[in-house]
């Protein structure tokens, strides 16, 4: 099996014109057909990150004229492999690294249930996503982010009948890159841009420029359905959640341990979300803001972008205000602007805060409760609780008696296949 060296920068930054400087070098040697996981492992385990705690992100530039890009999954590392082939030596394509602290994505997304199966099939989501409604409920404007998984699909579909689906932005644009083979570096720009606007305007212009450089793309976009993919056609209001790849940071996290018996795995799993609820815990204790550290950074470096002379008002809850050629309707009432991002992020937007400063009103009263910091708190205050003794454990007698088989399948070098471990976020 071939090998490729690869060299490592470490925890530079990107300047204006997107170069990585400022960063220290290492290096390691990974098998040409690496996965997106295995990747991660011999890049973690070699510079000895604590996975529990912290999560890299990875890099590399093809040449001085192109974006850097980020290999987030397994077709990331594929294109990655195919163009390191091409030059093998230690120097050319190196991986530029940063590590962060486990975020999941601005403490939005919170892992609810996990569960051990032998295989992800209709069956085994049916029985998870009927566990966890039983736990859990039906709550108001709940949806599913997917991968496009068909068992994920089934298994919703029947469990919650009137939930609403909406597919992973990123795997749309696995798919693309295998089904359209040219114009990549454009497409993907005005895809991920086209995405995320809070404006039909914006969507629209956007599509328009698809179309100008690939007419089938846009076709294709248009049969998965727009309400699929873009946050300005969504029925419920996902906020930020335009991926699944959470999942799969998850998964990261946990491979090694998908390796230990069940009971161990559990446990791992446990201790796991006990740091991290722990954690958050200590986090909002130590956060003496109305809003949560990072929503809070958000809505400060807003709040002084407008100037006010280019505010008026019409009435006492409806604003105009202008910003450089472009105008905007700001009804605090609603909580709506013309911008779109004060509804759909539940959360005042540059236009909001300057008209609410011209009233000399503060913002606290605009914001949805869950970036709060109360919130945050009553959130983690819930402990996940520890593990006793063995000893201790009160198992029922119809599980001890309970015989379970090992897997039977076998995957291409013979080994009894992974455990997958079934994450369920909100």
């Amino acid at each position: 099996m071939s090998t490729l060296p690869i060299m490592l920068q470490l925890n530079g930054h990107w300047d204006s014109i997107e170069i990585c400087k400022d960063f220290n070098v290492d290096g390691i040697v990974v098998n040409e057909d690496s996965n997106y996981s295995q990747l991660n492992s011999a890049i973690t385990e070699h510079l000895m990150i604590d996975t529990s705690a912290k999560i890299i992100e990875i890099k590399y530039t093809v040449n001085e004229r192109c974006p850097p890009m980020k290999i987030r999954n397994d077709m990331g590392v594929r294109v990655y492999m195919e163009t390191k082939k091409e030059n093998r030596s230690l120097g050319m394509y190196p991986l530029c690294i940063t590590v962060r602290d486990f975020d999941l994505e601005c403490s939005s997304i919170l892992p609810l249930a996990y569960a051990v199966v032998d295989s992800e099939n209709d069956t085994s989501w049916m029985w998870f996503f009927e566990k966890f409604k039983h736990a859990y409920g039906e709550k108001p404007n709940m949806c599913v982010v997917l991968d496009r998984n068909e068992s994920i699909l089934n298994a919703t579909s029947t469990v919650y009948t009137s939930m609403p689906h909406y597919a992973c932005m990123w795997h749309i644009w696995t798919n693309v890159r295998s089904k359209f083979k040219k114009g990549h570096l454009k497409l993907s720009k005005l895809y991920f841009a086209t995405a995320r606007p809070y404006t039909l305007d914006e969507f629209n212009e956007r599509m328009s420029q698809i179309e100008v450089i690939d007419t089938c793309f846009k076709a294709y976009l248009y049969d998965i359905g727009y309400h699929r993919w873009s946050r300005v056609h969504a029925t419920v209001n996902r906020t930020w959640t335009m991926t699944s790849n959470i999942a799969d940071s998850l998964n990261a996290v946990t491979k090694d341990a998908r390796e230990l018996p069940v009971v161990e795995l559990l446990e791992y799993m446990r201790a796991l979300l006990e740091h991290w609820t722990n954690e958050k815990l200590l986090k909002a204790k130590g956060t003496f803001t109305y809003l949560g550290k990072k929503i809070q950074q958000r809505v400060g470096g807003q709040q002084d972008i407008i100037a006010e002379d280019e505010m008026r008002a019409s009435t006492y809850h409806i604003h105009t205000v202008i910003d450089g050629v472009k105008r905007f309707i700001v009804c605090l009432q609603n909580k709506r602007c013309s911008c779109g991002q004060f509804q759909l992020d539940v959360l005042p937007c540059a236009q909001a805060l300057a008209a609410l400063r011209h009233r000399n009103e503060s913002y606290e009263n605009y914001c949805s409760p869950y970036y709060t910091r109360e919130s945050l708190l009553h959130t983690y205050e819930i402990p996940v609780d520890p593990l006793p003794d063995e000893s201790k454990w009160n198992v029922p007698q119809h599980i001890i008696e309970e015989v379970v088989m090992p897997p039977t399948g076998k995957d291409s070098q013979g080994d009894l296949k992974n455990k997958d471990t079934i994450h369920m976020m909100k």
